[in-house]
């Protein structure tokens, strides 16, 4: 609860109440967030709409496109093209939203919601926790509907369901890291335009300096290493693995030799730095 505090002689001082201590009140404040934010993408049902346009068309472009163009597996056949690049398009989709997440947070800050917050018995992390869970729920959707569209122009699973799930639980996970890194940016900039700008300026080196539309085997040796150890190729590796595509990238770099353990490696690294960073940031910003 509040306090005020003060003298006869000097104004009175309203201090914000205190937050539910504990993680289980931690988490209770975040899922009051996270709901907060999804009745919001329910009132405006455009944005979920709008974000579901720029994935459906990365799939039916780069299927029919770039389809026969690309060797696979020393195959240049369009279907296992198309099996080749689904997971590219899943891990990328899962990542630029990241750019929607810092924008809506840069947004939040700019309109003065932030400050409501401090003004309630909640804990600090918990308003950004909220935000990247929504995020998380949206992210999931798209990647539902993504798949249906996959299945549409050819792509299939080979390897059973169980894989499969494991396939987009390391997608979910990737997309839910890089969302901390969006969070961390929307604290930083002044407007939502300056964050959506600054959440896609690194995504694109991030996911195409990676074996997520071409085989890194034909890139120069360094640019083929940094392809190899980069977070997003591992999860696109584990996610072909998992479900049974073909043009699995033949390497001597431990997260192309061991994919899976690559994607949780990096991913929980990503989350654990940029969630400590961006909360320090969220408690200066609104100090």
């Amino acid at each position: 609860m509040s306090a005020v505090t003060g003298t006869p002689d000097s104004p009175r001082t309203t201090l914000a109440p205190s937050a539910r201590g504990g993680p289980l009140g931690s988490l209770h404040d975040s899922l009051v967030v996270a709901k907060r934010n999804l009745l919001r993408m329910l009132r405006i049902p455009e944005v979920v709409i709008f974000g579901l346009f720029q994935p459906i068309m990365f799939v039916v472009l780069f299927s029919y496109v770039f389809g026969g163009s690309v060797n696979v597996g020393g195959s240049f056949s369009a279907a296992d093209y198309r099996n080749f690049l689904m997971a590219g398009i899943f891990a990328q989709t899962v990542t630029f939203a990241t750019a929607g997440a810092g924008a809506g947070i840069a947004d939040d800050m700019h309109k003065g919601l932030i400050d409501r917050f401090r003004s309630l018995p909640m804990s600090r992390g918990a308003v950004l926790t909220g935000r990247t869970l929504a995020d998380l729920v949206q992210t999931s959707l798209t990647v539902v509907v993504l798949a249906c569209v996959g299945l549409l122009v050819g792509w299939r699973i080979h390897d059973g369901l169980p894989k499969m799930f494991g396939a987009f639980a390391l997608l979910l996970l990737l997309g839910y890291a890089f969302s901390w890194i969006g969070a961390l940016i929307g604290l930083s900039v002044r407007t939502p335009e300056a964050a959506t700008s600054g959440g896609l300026v690194w995504l694109f080196p991030v996911t195409f300096v990676s074996n997520a539309f071409v085989s890194p085997e034909n890139m120069t040796p360094w640019l083929r290493h940094v392809a190899e150890w980069n977070p997003f190729s591992a999860t696109v590796q584990a996610s072909r693995t998992l479900f049974g595509n073909p043009g699995v990238v033949r390497s001597s770099a431990w997260p192309m030799e061991h994919p899976v353990w690559a994607s949780l490696a990096w991913s929980v690294v990503i989350v654990a730095v940029f969630r400590t960073l961006a909360v320090r940031k969220y408690r200066s910003a609104t100090a």
